[in-house]
């Protein structure tokens, strides 16, 4: 049952007053033995965060992944720079000469802007050389494991056409409020409705609307993948024909192990431009994957890149002060 669960809210979070009373319910289970279940998890760290997972680019951010290359011995110290600004959410040492591989956000009012900020920290670290490689078309993007083995091999990658909504000040103080880890309580959205001073239906109408908006992709369960038994994810580079790109990528996103899947530029020293999130309990099970994934795309040549170490793996707060403290701080910097 376990592994049911961890499947459900993984998902489809129930977004009702009592979540977990609907899963107990589908499940044949009380409440309280679904409850059990997930604190337990929840202290094995296996469940890393239950929250709204929202569309950075939606919200007004502009973001891109970044490959440094850095010298091994300065590695330590750029990592820390790197991840003290916030717009970092994930960064990984790879298998490669770009060995140190991250996210970067930065906010709708930036004065810096993505390129300046980058520019910034290649010279904090001491970067031998960086690419960025934004986003040119994304073709999934859902982190959901396969926790019980049953799950098709292929799925159908759903294509949306969002509606177009202002953001009032309510939109913003439910964003700010959702996109924090709620507890594993039998109602777990009470404290938001209290501070707001709204009800229930309100609440989950809101987050309906910018569900249908793109701006919330979903409410859902992110599993920490080594502790639930994925040890081997691989991000696994394409080179790709650009003019069919798009049919190859979906192609590419069907695949149930994918969880990320994007067209992103290429240049004269990176000619990868299709990328895909792999993920396998073994590195053998991955590579399998990988293998079979080869003989349907048509690539050039692909490459795996396995993370030897996660430096940094959280969810971006949006709408804080911390982005303007951080330009504040190195508006100076920089050539």
């Amino acid at each position: 049952m376990k592994q049911e669960i961890l499947s459900r809210i993984q998902k489809k979070f129930p977004l009702v007053p009592k979540p977990f009373k609907v899963i107990a319910d589908e499940l044949n289970m009380s409440e309280d033995e679904v409850l059990a279940i997930l604190q337990e998890e929840k202290k094995k760290n296996i469940i890393r965060q239950t929250s709204a997972i929202f569309d950075t680019k939606r919200l007004g951010y502009k973001s891109s992944l970044v490959a440094f290359k850095i010298a091994p011995e300065k590695i330590s110290a750029a990592v820390k720079i790197i991840n003290s600004h916030p717009g970092i959410s994930h960064n990984y040492e790879r298998n490669h000469d770009f060995n140190i591989w991250f996210t970067l956000a930065v906010a709708p009012d930036s004065k810096l802007g993505l390129e300046k900020t980058l520019e910034i920290l290649s010279e904090l670290t001491e970067a031998e050389d960086y690419i960025m490689l934004p986003t040119l078309k994304l073709f999934k993007i859902s982190v959901k494991l396969n926790t019980t083995g049953k799950d098709a091999k292929k799925e159908k990658v759903k294509k949306v056409k969002h509606t177009e909504i202002e953001l009032t000040p309510l939109h913003h103080e439910i964003i700010k409020r959702a996109q924090y880890d709620i507890k594993m309580e039998s109602e777990p959205f009470k404290n938001i409705i209290e501070e707001l001073d709204i009800d229930y239906e309100t609440f989950f109408s809101i987050l309906l609307e910018l569900q249908e908006a793109g701006i919330m992709r979903r409410f859902a369960s992110i599993l920490n993948h080594r502790k639930a038994g994925f040890n081997a994810n691989a991000m696994v580079v394409w080179d790709v024909d650009a003019e069919n790109g798009e049919a190859i990528g979906e192609k590419a996103a069907a695949f149930s192990a994918v969880s990320h899947c994007y067209l992103r530029p290429k240049y004269a020293n990176w000619p990868y431009n299709l990328f895909t999130m792999v993920h396998g309990k073994t590195t053998e099970e991955t590579n399998g994957i990988i293998e079979e994934m080869a003989k349907e795309i048509d690539s050039k040549s692909h490459m795996p890149l396995y993370s030897s170490r996660e430096f940094k793996k959280v969810r971006i707060e949006y709408f804080t002060p911390a982005f303007e403290a951080w330009e504040t701080e190195h508006m100076n910097q920089g050539s």
